[in-house]
């Protein structure tokens, strides 16, 4: 009778466990659910791509606009376009950027380079901004940190893909008068386009991000 008991109450704990555990589609619908929750709390309006395209690729900042883009699944915001040029087809360049990371799951800002006084790994360091290496073919980008605030925290080269996405729409120059701005987004992203980390975690980050050309 004993032996019995013992069996059942081991197999409660086993049932009980297998309850506890979040599996992959349990962890997109947390990961929808606090886009959501960031996105009516923020009162941000998604538009369609549709009516992207038709407001010349601009997004209305004094109503708050973000374009939903499909095959990514980024909401994006563009702040400014910038100056000079977009970057064209075959070319290779690289950029600076300057970030601020939020964990819209945490609710908390995770990293960034645009305060002069960072704190990293429990000391203060110099945030410098993050270099990426970025080429253009077919219409397509890749891209590689060469150092940075992102490569030192998460401990890899590989730009997040949801980083990429707004480089079709701004132009990246680099300011050159009084008048000329850097470009500037603001993205939602979600777990697969994000970096390693939030990518395994399924963790979507909101970004405030500009770019420039080094030189």
């Amino acid at each position: 009778m004993k032996k019995i008991l013992f069996i059942m109450i081991a197999f409660a704990a086993v049932l009980s466990s297998c309850n506890d555990y979040e599996t992959y589609g349990d962890k997109k619908e947390k990961e929808r659910n606090a886009i959501a929750k960031f996105i009516s709390d923020s009162s941000i309006v998604v538009i369609s791509e549709d009516q992207f395209n038709q407001q010349g690729y601009t997004t209305n900042i004094a109503r708050n606009e973000f374009v939903k883009l499909d095959k990514s699944g980024v909401y994006m915001q563009i702040v400014r376009e910038g100056c000079g040029t977009k970057l064209q087809d075959g070319e290779n360049t690289r950029l600076v950027c300057r970030f601020s990371e939020f964990d819209i799951l945490e609710d908390t800002i995770t990293i960034c380079n645009n305060n002069p006084n960072l704190s990293l790994n429990g000391r203060s360091v110099v945030a410098l901004p993050d270099i990426i290496q970025v080429s253009r073919s077919s219409g397509s980008f890749t891209a590689s940190f060469e150092s940075g605030v992102m490569y030192t925290v998460y401990g890899s080269s590989s730009v997040p893909s949801g980083w990429l996405v707004p480089l079709t729409y701004v132009k990246v120059g680099r300011p050159q008068s009084l008048t000329d701005e850097c470009a500037k987004v603001r993205l939602i992203v979600p777990h697969s386009q994000g970096h390693a980390t939030a990518s395994s975690n399924v963790t979507p980050c909101y970004y405030e991000l500009t770019f420039q050309r080094e030189s």
